[in-house]
């Protein structure tokens, strides 16, 4: 899985955005059912011309639809509005649907993989008591846990179960809604001769992340992963490691502590 992915939430029309993504050296697209937007996703990925293995492309599943014979179907659905014969990554997008529909759902991703139709399950906006729920019930450990994940708001607790595991933790969020006057992001930036956005994605790629951040603009998409050729000291990663306020640094609706 190409670590860099491109976001699109809220972006229904997202073919533009997604075009220049895999024009400039995004292989990875991450979208969702409740995002609207599957089939633009994949109408991108056969314009580009690249090869589909050579694409990574995630989906995810809401809380509404999580009974076991529901999950199935929506499978098929996002295979069928992506116009794919696979789907590389398929998550559970929030846990609120309670234990037992959340298992459901997930043994239903599992036998999914099992088919074919998915190479990869994970889940997304998951805690550490859902995730050890998982490893209760017997089922394989989800590939990647996606949190919102930026300076200000770096759950470490969970990012901490996440490495235990051997559990990949992507970063949503990561650009923090385009909130950049923060003066030691502006400070970080200038130092690197680089935009507060470049910074919060190389601190995160630094970080061991996956980060995905979002931009309906595709000259904005493309300058998001001009982060390869510079790196960020241990002094400056320490600096933006500090600005971590927990909860309260959140700047999206996060069901972590769903029962």
């Amino acid at each position: 899985m190409p670590l860099l992915g491109l976001g699109v939430y809220l972006n229904k029309d997202c073919i533009p955005a997604c075009e220049a993504a895999l024009k400039h050296g995004y292989r990875h697209i991450d979208s969702a059912e409740m995002y609207g937007n599957e089939e633009e996703v994949g109408i991108a990925v056969r314009n580009s011309g690249l090869k589909r293995e050579d694409i990574f492309i995630t989906t995810k599943i809401p809380s509404a639809l999580h009974d076991y014979e529901t999950a199935k179907s929506i499978i098929n659905l996002s295979l069928k509005k992506l116009n794919l014969s696979y789907i590389d990554l398929y998550l559970i997008h929030d846990p609120l649907s309670g234990k037992e529909k959340r298992l459901e759902a997930y043994k239903a991703l599992l036998e999914a993989k099992a088919e074919g139709k998915i190479r990869t399950v994970g889940v997304s906006n998951y805690s550490v008591k859902h995730l050890e729920e998982i490893k209760e019930a017997g089922y394989e450990t989800p590939a990647i846990n996606q949190i919102e994940l930026q300076p200000f708001c770096q759950q470490k607790d969970i990012v901490a179960y996440d490495d235990k595991h051997g559990i990949i933790t992507q970063a949503y969020c990561p650009l923090i809604r385009g909130k950049f006057d923060d003066p030691v992001l502006q400070k970080v930036a200038k130092e690197v001769k680089k935009e507060v956005p470049q910074v919060l994605v190389r601190w995160s790629l630094q970080r061991g992340f996956s980060p995905l951040p979002k931009s309906a603009n595709p000259d904005r998409v493309v300058s998001n992963a001009d982060v390869y050729d510079f790196e960020l000291s241990p002094e400056q990663m320490a600096a933006i490691d500090a600005l971590d306020q927990g909860k309260d640094g959140a700047i999206s609706w996060n069901p972590v502590d769903a029962p």
